[in-house]
């Protein structure tokens, strides 16, 4: 009896992974830089939408979970065959875009945490990180790689250490995380949008429903499947919560605003001493290496969806060829914008508010067809999930119009 009860928490066990995959995916170089921004120029002042975004997150990926087991389809699949091939390209540019801007930042990021290694020029690494991403996707065993990945954000236990040896305020720290305030600056709304556009990216819901929907678990089992994919979320949240407390206690209190990887690095100092640079360089590239596959697939998945081609990771690269060189030419179109010249952390934070921007779209369509009967049949959405979705929706969206309406208009 003993044995038959731990098989069956063995069979259970195994059902969780993608949600801490995506969720820690979601802390990827783009998310770093952008925490380390916000830390350096505007202190704690974020902490309450940084800590906000822990649910925002977790409901996300919960719907995305709950699609994904009772439909057994990706999100463009629903959207296309329900909403028709017009819906399913807004949905589809919605998302390549901003994924092939975020991949070539993290390409960018990868390069400058091996740059900050090895002190070699940042763009040497663009192409060889590019071709281990495909190379992983291609030829290796997604399973396999999957399990490797689960460990790697232990490597941003470090932030938590440097927010605890910089001696920040605790009193402003928690204030600021606790008492939300708004400020009219444009700084203040850019990395407001930046934070949102980071942490509730599309690839991130998008791949969590995809992963779920090719290895659904039987439906009694989705709670324990969505406390995996809330984990995962929860996970990501505190790590962009200690970020910015290191970064605001030291960066933000001295004014110096993070303009390249070196700068970021110098958080960790309190922590790390001479050894800061090594260390966010490691935790940096673990992240890049985290996310680059994920971006790759979910590119592949959503383009292969919209056009009706067959293809999964766990096809051989001539059974799924045009789902395969999708993922070429999404990965070179990134490292031609990585070779555009524009410096790494400035494309990280801009890749970010570009997210942002485009994020209620795919939230939008997401839970549409989380509440549509038609698709999710007798395995409705808990209305509470549904209203905290559109919220989330909502907040995206408003914060997205102040920002460009700030930006056309030319305010400061």
């Amino acid at each position: 009896m003993q044995h038959a009860r731990r098989q069956v928490w063995l069979r259970r066990l195994q059902a969780l992974g993608p949600g801490l995959i995506s969720g820690a995916s979601d802390n990827d170089p783009t998310t770093v830089a952008t925490l380390a921004v916000i830390g350096s120029t505007t202190t704690y002042a974020l902490g309450w939408l940084v800590l906000l975004v822990i649910p925002l997150l977790a409901v996300v990926q919960a719907i995305g979970t709950h699609v994904g087991a009772v439909t057994k389809e990706g999100l463009e699949d629903l959207i296309r065959r329900r909403y028709g091939a017009g819906a399913a390209f807004v949905l589809l540019v919605s998302i390549l875009f901003v994924n092939v801007l975020t991949l070539a930042a993290d390409l960018e990021g990868g390069g400058a945490a091996l740059q900050l290694l090895t002190h070699i020029d940042y763009r040497v690494f663009v192409l060889p990180l590019a071709a281990i991403a495909l190379f992983l996707l291609i030829r290796g065993n997604f399973t396999v790689v999957e399990r490797i990945l689960v460990y790697v954000p232990l490597a941003f236990l470090a932030y938590v250490f440097a927010a605890a040896f910089a001696h920040p305020d605790w009193g402003a720290v928690l204030r600021d995380s606790f008492v939300p305030h708004m400020q009219a600056s444009h700084a203040f709304v850019a990395g407001a949008i930046a934070l949102l556009g980071t942490t509730l990216t599309a690839y991130a819901y998008v791949w969590q429903q995809i992963e779920t929907a090719e290895r659904p678990p039987p439906l009694r089992r989705l709670g324990l499947v969505q406390i995996d994919a809330t984990a995962g979320a929860v996970l990501a949240g505190l790590t962009f919560w200690f970020i910015m407390v290191a970064t605001g206690a030291t960066l933000g209190a001295q004014h110096h605003p993070v303009q390249t990887a070196g700068d970021a690095a110098a958080a960790l100092r309190p922590v790390a001493g001479a050894a800061a640079s090594a260390l966010f360089g490691v935790g940096l590239l673990g992240s890049a290496l985290l996310a680059l596959p994920v971006l790759l697939a979910t590119s592949a998945y959503i383009f292969a969806e919209m056009c009706g081609w067959t293809g999964r990771l766990d096809s051989t690269f001539f059974q799924a060829r045009r789902f395969y060189l999708v993922m070429i030419v999404t990965a070179a179109a990134a490292c031609a914008i990585a070779f555009a010249g524009i410096a790494p952390i400035k494309l990280l934070f801009v890749a970010s508010i570009a997210s942002g921007i485009a994020t209620p779209v795919s939230l939008a369509f997401m839970l549409l067809a989380a509440s549509d009967k038609r698709i999710v049949k007798e395995q409705p959405l808990d209305p509470r999930l549904k209203i905290a979705g559109w919220a989330t929706t909502g907040i995206v969206a408003a914060a997205a119009a102040i920002f460009l309406y700030q930006t056309a208009t030319g305010q400061s």
